[in-house]
């Protein structure tokens, strides 16, 4: 196994891969995997402000059964044409290859993603689509296996997609070891959805509809219609409805929904309240409605959602073997 050290790599999206491949063990004890630290230079730079010295070169990546890319800072610059060419070699000559994070870019750029799902961090989906059309990119998994190419989302989800893989080599056994030498779950419910901030398009300073957006955000609980909103701004239905998507891309139903949505995420992580009373809080009409619509848009159940977010300051008891 490779693992390919760009130039400004990410410690974390590097060691991750590292440490969760090298604790794995067969139940006799062996190692079933050999990994190897390559780079196209022998000195690289990392994005936490060290140097590494990298044994391996380029060559390492003929020689591997599985390639690990991890992500790399803005600073790194497009990938070399030597780089990139030692990627589509590996894939030709059937390889796996995975990225972690924004890694998924460097396979992008090599043509490895075209016509495949694909994912990366949440806050460069959107730059990952744009770049590349021929890429469906899917912002609110925590990882893609498309069998011989993957990608994953942050560092923290690359364990997720390690973990998928040796399961997939090795078995559930294996695998379940591994997670707990990582102290972490083999599967974590719900995808990356759940760590998107829900955040809306900036409506112009001076819009018609400013004064508007603020009132429903202090009104979430009311029963809001949109006869009652297109009232308030003394429109007609049909105008208002025109003019809102104008200003904020997007329809006043999907607005106050996702407003709504945030204001449960809020509520579920600073306060004990119950799930029927952050219902209500948000202005769901029932408990139902609400942990659909959650699960919808969040991936996640709102219990699941305040088990992994709740600002808890508890001591948390050391893991057992």
């Amino acid at each position: 196994m490779a693992i390919l050290a760009l130039d400004h790599v990410v410690p974390f999206d590097m060691a991750a891969p590292m440490t969760v491949f090298d604790w794995t063990r067969l139940p006799d004890g062996r190692r079933p995997y050999r990994v190897r630290l390559c780079a196209e230079s022998p000195e690289v730079r990392s994005d936490g402000g060290f140097g590494l010295r990298v044994e391996w070169g380029l060559q390492a990546l003929a020689d591997a059964d599985t390639i690990i890319v991890p992500g790399c800072s803005e600073e790194a610059g497009p990938p070399s044409a030597a780089v990139l060419a030692a990627l589509r070699r590996a894939a030709e000559a059937g390889t796996r290859i995975a990225s972690v994070c924004v890694g998924a870019f460097v396979l992008a750029e090599a043509g490895l993603l075209d016509g495949l799902g694909a994912t990366t961090h949440w806050v460069a989906a959107d730059a990952l689509a744009r770049r590349f059309p021929r890429v469906d990119v899917r912002p609110d998994v925590l990882y893609v296996d498309n069998g011989q190419i993957l990608t994953s989302a942050g560092a923290a989800a690359a364990m997720d997609m390690c973990l998928h893989m040796i399961r997939r080599d090795l078995g559930s056994a294996v695998a379940a070891h591994s997670a707990r030498m990582s102290v972490m779950p083999l599967e974590r419910e719900g995808g990356q959805a759940q760590f998107i901030v829900h955040e809306f398009p900036p409506v112009p300073r001076g819009s018609t509809l400013e004064p508007l957006l603020e009132w429903i955000e202090d009104h979430l609980a009311d029963d809001i219609t949109l006869a009652a909103l297109a009232a308030r701004t003394g429109m007609s239905e049909r105008t208002f409805g025109r003019r809102f998507r104008e200003q904020t891309g997007t329809t006043p139903l999907q607005w106050l929904l996702r407003a709504r949505v945030r204001r449960a995420q809020y509520l579920l992580e600073n306060s004990d309240h119950p799930v029927e009373r952050i219902a209500r809080q948000a202005g769901f009409g029932s408990p139902t409605a609400f942990r659909e619509r959650f699960r919808r848009v969040v991936g996640t159940t709102p219990q699941a959602y305040r088990a992994a977010f709740h600002g808890k300051t508890d001591t948390v008891p050391a893991a057992r073997s």
